[in-house]
C-alpha cells in the first residue's frame, strides 16, 4: 500500500513504479522532504494544494496547487512541507527514463479539463498499482507511459516562464553543475573550494551564484547533503556512528558529532533514539 512522505526513498534502488501520497509529516520529521538529497531514479511530484518552496539542483522556485514537477535521476532536491501541502509523487523506473526529459521541469497547470486530465491519469495508475487483478502491473506501466506523453504536451503548450529564464542564466547553470558534482562526491570530504576550483570558479563567486539561485552558500548546499544522508542511516540503519561519519565524508566521528549537533540540534545518537516509531516499516 502507498506510505506518506515520510516514507519516500532515501538512498533508492527503486526499480518499481511506485505512487506515494505526499501528506503532513511531523516536524521532527521534516527533514525527509526538506533536506537536500537525491533519488536513483527519476521522480515526478504533483502538489495537488497547498503552496511552499522547492530546490531542484540548487535553484529554489514557489509551487502552489496544480504543480507538477519532473526531477532527473541524482538531481538534488528538496521542498518545504506545510500543513496544508498534499500531493502525490511517482517514482518511475530507470528504464523509463528515456521518456521523460533530461533535466528538470515545472509545470504549473492552470487549466481546468487539463487539471481534470491527470487526476484521470493519476486515479487509473494506483488503481492498477493496488489491483489484485491480472497484469496490474503492466497497466500500471502503460498509465506511466501516458503520463509521459501527457507530460510532454504539457511542456509544448506551456507559455513561457519566468522561471525558465531563471533556469538557464549563467548562475542558475553554474549551481545545477554544482549540485551535480556535490550529488556525484559528497562522500568523499571534498570541500566548497576543491568544487569550485573544478567547475574553474572561485569559491566567493560558486557561494555568491549560489545564494542568487537559492539564497544559501555553496557550503550549506553541500553540509545540508551531507546531513540529509547521515539522518537516513541513523534512523533507518543499524550503521554505527563511526561508520556513518566516514560515509558522509567526515574525518572523525567527533566532528561530525559536532556537526550534526550544530544542524539539529541533537547527538546523533539522540537523533537515532527519538521517534523510532518514524522509521519505515
Amino acid at each position: 500500500m502507498p506510505q506518506d512522505a515520510s516514507s519516500l526513498p532515501t538512498t533508492p534502488q527503486t526499480i518499481r513504479l511506485t505512487l506515494q501520497p505526499l501528506a503532513h509529516i511531523p516536524q521532527a520529521s521534516r527533514w525527509r522532504t526538506e533536506a537536500m538529497r537525491s533519488h536513483t531514479t527519476p521522480l515526478l511530484i504533483y502538489f495537488a494544494r497547498g503552496q511552499g518552496r522547492i530546490t531542484v539542483a540548487g535553484l529554489t522556485s514557489g509551487y502552489g496547487p496544480n504543480n507538477l514537477i519532473f526531477i532527473p535521476a541524482g538531481t538534488m532536491y528538496g521542498f518545504e512541507m506545510g500543513q496544508t501541502v498534499f500531493g502525490q509523487t511517482l517514482t518511475l523506473p530507470a528504464a523509463m527514463s528515456a521518456e521523460w526529459p533530461d533535466i528538470p521541469v515545472h509545470l504549473r497547470l492552470r487549466d481546468v479539463a487539463t487539471q481534470k486530465e491527470l487526476l484521470g491519469l493519476l486515479e487509473g495508475l494506483e488503481r492498477e498499482i493496488t489491483t489484485d487483478r491480472p497484469h496490474g502491473r503492466r497497466a500500471a506501466h502503460y498509465y506511466a507511459g501516458l503520463m509521459s506523453v501527457y507530460f510532454a504536451r504539457q511542456i509544448a503548450a506551456q507559455p513561457v516562464d519566468p522561471a525558465k529564464s531563471r533556469s538557464q542564466s549563467g548562475a542558475a547553470r553554474l549551481v545545477a553543475a554544482y549540485t551535480g558534482l556535490v550529488e556525484r562526491d559528497f562522500r568523499s570530504g571534498r570541500g566548497v573550494a576543491e568544487y569550485a576550483a573544478e567547475l574553474g570558479v572561485t569559491p566567493t563567486h560558486l557561494t555568491r551564484c549560489c545564494r542568487q539561485t537559492c539564497s544559501q552558500s555553496a557550503l550549506s548546499l553541500l553540509a545540508d547533503r551531507r546531513h540529509y544522508e547521515a539522518c537516513t542511516m541513523l534512523r533507518d540503519t543499524d550503521t554505527p556512528v563511526q561508520d556513518i561519519a566516514t560515509a558522509t565524508g567526515f574525518q572523525s566521528a567527533a566532528y561530525f558529532s559536532r556537526a550534526f549537533h550544530a544542524r539539529s540540534g541533537q547527538s546523533p545518537s539522540a537523533f537515532r533514539r527519538s521517534d523510532p516509531a518514524n522509521r519505515p516499516r
